[in-house]
């Protein structure tokens, strides 16, 4: 799907920085990060408030969370609805931590695990609650602008929302999104 163009999401010195001392502090476990102001270029409606993401194996989160609670970062494990409503409205920048699903579509950008299009767009329709921002027309936007702009992978897409458990809800939105896609 899409152009033939390989999505590369932003890598801000902030990013870096945060991957480097969790690289430090937990030198092998699986970290994937990034930044949900990487959505706004697909989004009509530009959210005020941004997270960056960091996904770590499972039985990690809570020594991560620690670990960047010491390090003074405005920090949340898996937040719910409630959660982010009342506590994550205050900052700009917020981290959320999140379990990284297994064999999830990563890329390495300058030394730094990092998002691709295609997780990108799969975590968008799972996840409500980190991405309440994305739901509804927005969400349909991001998904076509995405696939109008750059190369996307069906069977990677496919593949992770499978991992999430989801696969078939999602293989329907993405039949649905598709034809939206021819008739424009």
């Amino acid at each position: 799907m899409g152009e033939g163009k390989k999505y590369l999401p932003e890598i801000s010195t902030k990013l870096k920085k945060i991957y480097s001392k969790l690289n430090r502090e937990f030198p092998y476990l699986d970290i994937c990060i990034w930044n949900t102001s990487s959505l706004n270029e697909f989004m009509i409606h530009q959210p005020g408030q941004f997270y960056i993401l960091i996904e770590v194996e499972k039985d990690a989160t809570q020594s991560v969370f620690f670990f960047l609670k010491e390090e003074k970062y405005p920090v949340f494990v898996e937040p719910t609805e409630e959660i982010i409503e009342k506590y994550l409205s205050a900052e700009k920048e917020n981290l959320i931590i999140k379990s990284l699903v297994t064999e999830a579509p990563v890329q390495v950008i300058s030394g730094l695990e990092t998002v691709t299009i295609e997780k990108m767009l799969v975590d968008i329709f799972c996840d409500k609650t980190v991405f309440s921002a994305q739901q509804g027309s927005e969400m349909r936007t991001i998904f076509l602008e995405a696939m109008n702009k750059y190369s996307v992978s069906e069977n990677k897409m496919l593949r992770y929302a499978d991992r999430r458990r989801k696969k078939e809800s999602f293989r329907n939105y993405l039949n649905s999104t598709s034809k939206l896609r021819q008739q424009s």
